[in-house]
């Protein structure tokens, strides 16, 4: 392989990717983004979120995200779900579908049993028009122009734009709710971000 020419691919996707990232503000729809940050704020259950694949991978970290900011969240599989796992949700949840053609069976044959439980769904997908968006109470349509692989398939772009929409939420979620650098110390006590949170919490104290 050659350094110059693998320099210049990544260079290249990277170029791709921020340019998909760039180009959000102007392609989202802020009444949905809205929606969804206040039906997350206001939760009084769990946020519960599912996708296949890749699209798990970002649940996963969504979910996560979403703990740091004291909404508790957590992944379900979809294979796990549709074996009894949906008895997890409960009412006062939500359920976030993440699929970016917006027909995956997987999640699609979650639906039933959300609904039944009278749980909210929003879906996260690139197709307004799929299974997904039309049995969701609110739709989340994050897309991209184009993924940087030769293909134009690898959902690399696409994940971290979805990824970066709810990371954007959380922060809204954050600044509208007040929550304190107190808060954030409690639950992560770890790490180097515990170790300056603490820290900084010990010279507050202090007085310095």
């Amino acid at each position: 392989m050659s350094g110059d020419v693998v320099w210049a691919q990544v260079r290249r996707a990277l170029g791709v990717e921020s340019a998909a990232i760039a180009a959000l503000p102007d392609t989202l729809d802020q009444a949905a983004i809205c929606a969804a940050a206040e039906a997350i704020a206001a939760c009084k259950g769990r946020i519960v979120l599912s996708g296949c694949g890749t699209s798990g991978a970002v649940a996963v970290k969504i979910a996560h995200t979403l703990r740091c900011i004291e909404r508790p969240a957590l992944y379900l599989a979809p294979s796990d779900a549709i074996h009894g796992g949906l008895g997890a949700l409960q009412g006062g949840d939500i359920l976030i579908l993440i699929s970016k053609g917006g027909n995956t069976r997987e999640l699609a044959v979650m639906m039933p049993a959300a609904k039944a439980k009278g749980v909210p769904i929003i879906a996260v997908t690139e197709n307004a028009d799929g299974i997904i968006a039309n049995g969701a109470a609110i739709t989340l349509p994050v897309k991209v122009d184009r993924e940087p692989c030769p293909f134009n398939m690898l959902a690399t772009a696409s994940s971290l734009a979805v990824i970066a929409v709810f990371d954007a939420i959380c922060v809204a979620i954050m600044r509208e709710t007040g929550y304190t650098r107190e808060q954030f110390a409690v639950i992560h006590p770890g790490g180097a971000v515990g170790e300056r949170l603490l820290a900084s919490d010990q010279d507050r104290r202090s007085g310095v």
